[in-house]
């Protein structure tokens, strides 16, 4: 399942690069990609364990860049 996401607070471009690092690396995550300049990630991730996966995504993103959000 792919699926994009507006991202807020996200306040640098290496910042964005750590995250999606880390965020490909979560089991289930098949691609992952942030745009600094966008502020969207798009996810393509196993749809039975979505949601699982998106509260790791969001735990990544909190560990680098507290005030991120992702909606």
């Amino acid at each position: 399942m792919k699926k994009t996401f507006r991202m807020e607070n996200l306040e640098c471009a290496h910042c964005a690069a750590l995250m999606e690092t880390g965020i490909r690396k979560i089991d289930g995550v098949s691609e992952a990609s942030i745009s600094f300049m966008t502020q969207k990630l798009i996810i393509d991730a196993e749809e039975t364990r979505f949601d699982t996966i998106m509260t790791e995504v969001r735990n990544v993103c909190k560990k680098i860049e507290p005030d991120c959000l992702i909606n």
